[in-house]
């Protein structure tokens, strides 16, 4: 199908425009079919462009057939597909536990979770850096409404801080770009990469500031150190649904940070070349131990998932500072797994919150739950994976991680905070399982069961840790093949730019 790339940024637009009608807005029932219809079909869409992508095609769609490097275009290789299907999968799963109650605490919450939908495909498609930036701003604008979802003081507070940052990390996205676009003349991708190889030595320290301007605004997006002190109390606010979702809005900053310097300011930028490697060593290391350490000093179990994320964040990016097709495939697997998961957990904590009473998600004894065994083995299940014990994805991603530093001393510095950031996760969802299931009151339980549709949602999610394991070899062939693609940007820029040659600036 020849518009089949444009067609998940296409179809959230659309609903989300129909739901705005007073004929659908009025009716509950009928914003939850569409909803949920647009999001399954987006899903089945982007699994149909994942199984188009995995034979190495790179589709380009060029918007109004203007070409590029003039045009808007959307890219579709390995690596977009791949978090396609990752966004599309969250999304249906987020919409459907929402349609059990969560979407009527607010307005417009199916609006909005479309257009953050929208905004997020784009992100992953579009192969213009402007355009990112605009992307940007529509998953950002629908995620400042969806995280005061509900209302309360906790959530405003909350959004004032993430609104604050954000705002200030776009206006640094707007200067980086004005110094880009002023030195290279493009901020086309495949332009820029086949231009930066030749920047004269006068326009070199500009460029480079435009490259760590960007580098700073990623950070912030993806929550690392020391950018990252907004996504706890931010993720904690939001209701269930929406912090699910919510763990691939981290995800696109690291994908921004591989698209980017793999393809622009990779190993074929010259003098620039490589030039975020220096930076996201020690970020990575301070932001595994600073989630960890958060992680133990949790008091609430949202809070707990929140600074999970921060955890696998630092961890993506210490296996992106390894800097080779190897690390950067143990990265991909890892973080189908880590969003996945966490996304789970986070619809778990609200299913044992539920049933808790006053105690809520606090790690604080209280009475039995209605459903202990399902929502106990559920929460084993997401601890073990979470982890990194054995047999689930977990384990898995992380001994891929640790394999890729192997036979190179000075990369072997990513063990230490990877094995001890384990631990301290370990004795922290120890000490909560602990909590929540075992030291509970005597007497009967009033709490009612968990609606099945969202069990359902819920098992969606968390079902990644073994299917992960079970389908292992397959997914991992398939991030292979993807970092292959990633690390070597010349088929992308001569598939964009036909008429640039290997001597632009990019390896034949």
């Amino acid at each position: 199908m020849q518009h089949g790339a444009i067609l998940p940024i296409l179809i959230p637009l659309i609903v989300g425009i129909l739901l705005i009608l007073p004929a659908m807005h009025k009716s509950v029932w009928r914003q939850r079919c569409a909803s949920l219809i647009a999001s399954a079909s987006v899903l089945m869409i982007s699994i149909w462009l994942l199984i188009q992508a995995s034979t190495g095609e790179i589709t380009i769609y060029a918007l109004g057939d203007w070409q590029p490097p003039y045009g808007i275009i959307l890219v579709l290789d390995r690596l977009s597909a791949l978090m396609l299907v990752l966004t599309s999968l969250l999304g249906f799963s987020a919409i459907l536990y929402a349609c059990h109650s969560d979407d009527t605490t607010g307005s417009f919450f199916h609006v909005l979770m479309q257009f953050q939908l929208m905004g997020l495909n784009g992100a992953f498609l579009t192969g213009d850096l402007f355009n990112l930036f605009v992307f940007f701003e529509i998953l950002l604008i629908a995620s400042y409404a969806l995280v005061i979802h509900g209302g309360g003081k906790q959530k405003t507070r909350a959004n004032v801080h993430y609104v604050i940052l954000n705002l200030v990390g776009s206006s640094l996205f707007l200067f980086a770009l004005g110094i880009l676009y002023g030195t290279l003349g493009t901020l086309n991708m495949a332009d820029m990469a086949s231009k930066v190889a030749t920047v004269p030595a006068e326009d070199q320290s500009l460029v480079e500031a435009g490259a760590l301007l960007l580098l700073v605004v990623f950070g912030l997006k993806a929550a690392a150190f020391p950018l990252y002190f907004w996504l706890p109390r931010t993720y904690a606010a939001a209701v269930a649904p929406v912090a699910a979702l919510f763990a691939i809005m981290t995800k696109v900053g690291i994908y921004s940070m591989l698209r980017v310097f793999t393809l622009v300011f990779g190993e074929d930028a010259g003098a620039l070349s490589n030039l975020a490697i220096f930076w996201l060593w020690p970020a990575a290391v301070i932001t595994i131990f600073a989630g960890a350490v958060g992680v133990m000093a949790a008091q609430d179990m949202r809070t707990q998932i929140a600074y999970l994320v921060v955890v696998s964040i630092g961890t993506l990016l210490g296996a992106m500072a390894l800097n080779s097709e190897d690390a950067t495939a143990a990265l991909l697997y890892y973080l189908i797994h880590t969003t996945m998961v966490s996304a789970g957990l986070f619809l778990l904590v609200d299913l044992i919150a539920r049933q808790r009473g006053q105690a809520g998600d606090r790690i604080v004894g209280t009475h039995p739950l209605a459903q202990p065994l399902l929502l106990g083995g559920m929460f084993f299940l997401g601890a073990i994976a979470i982890v990194g014990m054995p047999p689930f994805s977990g384990f898995i991603g992380k001994a891929l991680l640790l394999k890729a530093t192997m036979g190179v001393t000075d990369k072997l510095w990513l063990w230490p905070p990877l094995l001890l950031s384990s631990l301290m996760v370990l004795i922290a969802l120890s000490r909560t399982g602990t909590t929540v299931f075992w030291r509970v009151s005597k007497g009967a339980t009033k709490a009612e069961p968990a609606a099945p549709g969202k069990v359902v949602a819920t098992l969606l999610l968390l079902s990644a840790a073994p299917l992960l394991a079970i389908f292992g070899g397959s997914v991992a062939e398939y991030t292979a093949a993807t970092a292959a693609q990633l690390h070597a940007p010349g088929d992308l820029v001569r598939q964009i730019l036909p008429g640039v040659s290997a001597a632009g600036g990019v390896r034949p």
